[in-house]
């Protein structure tokens, strides 16, 4: 099973920036489809954005033109660009692989108003 790690998350100010990271292991990231989720308080887990294999990507209206989905197959990792951030991005953002159905433990994003 494969496993991920996210990394990158932090405290930003509304209109700023953050990259996150995935990490995955083993041999085969290349052929998997990754993606994002998010988990705001009180709230249930929803899709961000994903990228398949061929590197086509699929945004939530809610991101579109603000968020970048990227990967980098010779590093096993993804990268999700965020940018004009809101406070309502504040969210614990999850790694996912649909292929294998492999959850990362999260990372914190906030935007403060």
């Amino acid at each position: 099973q494969v496993q991920l790690v996210e990394s990158g998350g932090g405290l930003v100010q509304a209109g700023g920036s953050l990259r996150l990271s995935c990490a995955a292991s083993g041999p085969t990231f290349s052929s998997y489809t990754v993606g994002w989720f998010r988990q705001a308080p009180g709230k249930q887990r929803e899709l961000v954005a994903f990228i398949t294999s061929y590197g086509s990507t699929n945004y939530a209206d809610s991101v579109k033109g603000r968020f970048t989905l990227s990967r980098d197959n010779a590093k096993n990792t993804m990268y999700l660009q965020m940018n004009s951030l809101k406070p309502e991005d504040t969210a614990v953002y999850y790694c996912h692989s649909r292929s294998t159905n492999s959850w990362g433990q999260g990372t914190q994003v906030t935007v403060s108003s």
